[in-house]
Parts: structure tokens; C-alpha cells; sequence
């Protein structure tokens, strides 16, 4: 069933478990992320970056977010991932996303708060919920890069007046992680995490959570992370099944041969992410 960001991360909040949000870019990875939470009974976030609507077309994400979330049996929400162009949002939002973020952390606290508002009193309107962002997450998302010497962690006390200021219904926190590839162990900064909580009380995004060891992941769902987002793992997996598959079939011409490994490779993927993140049997 579609359901609103809110709707399950306020559960995820309240119960202490954290909900997956997936990239997506074509139907093979849509089904990838469904059969896995209905396998381990979890609710789940298909989301799509600026990337993905650029190679995929929104129309085509929309539609293939839509029939799965319709006809899983578990809840699914719709999100946009990184919006950072108002038109953007409402497009999204017109095409039937039950959640967006909107990213103004490249902008001063005052502007960020102005934005966010702005997306949240449309938004909220017609009953979608919304992500913000806060601090400056590290690494490449598609169209936006942060160098590292230039991330910085999300002040507490400006998260409160943010949260209190423009009513967003989740936060994406800067504590440590980055978006791509990590080329060493992230540090997360667990005690922050626990900080911004107590004075929000909101649900808390972890981004850039591909490659980061599972003993953090937990104890960054125990510090009140409540939403986790996860693409450069499944890319991995996908890639690999599929080099795999060619390097050992090399004559075959069949897209739905080559690509159901990848598929496969990816719910295997995904349903370890379920169990790891605490959402399994919370649907």
C-alpha cells in the first residue's frame, strides 16, 4: 500500500527501528526493493535522486513507485531524495510522491529555514510529507558535491530552531557519513546524533549509509536514527551480478537473462539491510 514518509518513520520513531530507503532507477531495482520487504514483512522507502528522474523521467519513476507500492503488501512511501529546485518538488508532488526532500543545506541557516518552510506549507497542504537537510553531508549525489574540507557536522542547537522554525517532519543530519564510496572507515559521531535527537525528538536521516559497518549502523538506529538511506551498495551488487553473469555467459542476448541475476543480487542485498536496520516484522 502508498503511504506517507511520515506515517512510517513516525512508527520507526516511537517503536526504535529504522526504515530503508532505496534508490531506484528502472523496474528491475523497484522489484528488487519490494520482494525484499515483503519477504521480511518490513516497510520500506523507494526514493528517487535528481539522477534517477533525469535518466528515467519522472512520469516512468511515479508509475512503477505507484503499482508496486499498490500492490505489495506492505507499506511503501514514494520519496524524493536531494530535491534541491521548488519546481522540481511540485512536479514530484503532481505526479503522486507521498514525501520529499528539500535540500537547502548549501545555503545559510536563515536561508535553508526561508526554503524549507516554503516546501512544507505546499507539501503539507495536499498531505505529503518532508525531509530536510541540515550540516553538509560529504561526497557526490548525483548533480550536488560536497568536498570533504568543506562537510560540516549539524550544529544541535540549530537543528531545534530549524525543526521548531519550519515544522519539517524529518531531518537529514551531516554526523559523519558521506555520500559514493568510502576510501576509509566513516566516524560517526554517535553522541551528536543523540544530542539532536533529544532536543528535536523528530525522525533522523542517516544519508551516505552504503559501506558504513554494520556495528555503526546499529548504533546509530540506538542514538535515534530512524531513516536510512542506501544506493551505492546496491549499484555494487547489481554491477557485479551482472559482469558475473556476461563473463560466464558471453553470448547470450537476452536483457531479462542478464538482468535477473542483478535483481536478485540486489534483493539479497537489501533484505540483510531490513534485518540489520530493525525494520523486519514491522510492517
Amino acid at each position: 500500500m502508498l503511504v506517507t514518509g511520515k506515517e512510517l518513520l513516525d512508527h520507526a520513531n516511537k517503536h526504535g527501528y529504522a526504515v530503508g530507503a532505496f534508490n531506484v532507477n528502472n523496474m528491475e531495482i523497484v522489484q528488487a526493493i519490494i520482494e525484499a520487504a515483503e519477504e521480511t514483512n518490513s516497510p520500506v522507502i523507494l526514493q528517487a535522486s535528481q539522477g534517477g528522474i533525469k535518466y528515467a523521467g519522472v512520469e516512468y519513476i511515479a508509475q512503477l513507485g505507484k503499482v508496486a507500492a499498490e500492490k505489495a503488501k506492505v507499506p511503501v512511501a514514494l520519496h524524493l531524495d536531494h530535491g534541491t529546485d521548488f519546481q522540481q518538488i511540485m512536479l514530484c508532488i503532481r505526479h503522486g510522491f507521498t514525501s520529499v526532500m528539500i535540500d537547502g543545506s548549501k545555503y545559510p541557516l536563515k536561508e535553508n529555514i526561508d526554503i524549507t518552510k516554503k516546501v512544507v506549507e505546499v507539501a503539507h497542504a495536499v498531505g505529503v510529507s518532508v525531509e530536510a537537510e541540515l550540516g553538509k553531508i560529504g561526497g557526490t549525489e548525483d548533480d550536488i558535491t560536497v568536498d570533504e574540507r568543506e562537510a560540516t557536522f549539524t550544529d544541535p542547537d540549530e537543528a531545534k530552531l530549524f525543526v521548531d522554525e519550519t515544522g519539517v517532519d524529518s531531518l537529514a543530519v551531516a554526523v559523519g557519513t558521506a555520500h559514493g564510496v568510502y576510501k576509509g572507515e566513516p566516524k560517526i559521531d554517535f553522541e551528536r546524533i543523540r544530542t539532536i535527537k533529544k532536543l528535536v525528538g523528530i525522525p533522523l536521516v542517516l544519508h551516505g549509509s552504503s559501506g558504513v559497518p554494520a556495528e555503526a549502523i546499529k548504533k546509530a538506529v540506538e542514538a535515534g536514527i530512524n531513516k536510512i538511506n542506501i544506493d551505492t551498495d546496491l549499484r555494487i551488487a547489481f554491477t557485479k551480478a551482472m559482469k558475473e553473469f556476461l563473463r560466464d555467459n558471453p553470448d547470450n542476448i537476452d536483457p531479462r537473462k542478464i538482468l535477473n541475476p542483478a535483481r536478485e543480487a540486489m534483493k539479497e542485498v537489501i533484505i540483510e539491510k531490513m534485518h540489520l536496520f530493525g525494520s523486519s516484522g514491522r510492517a
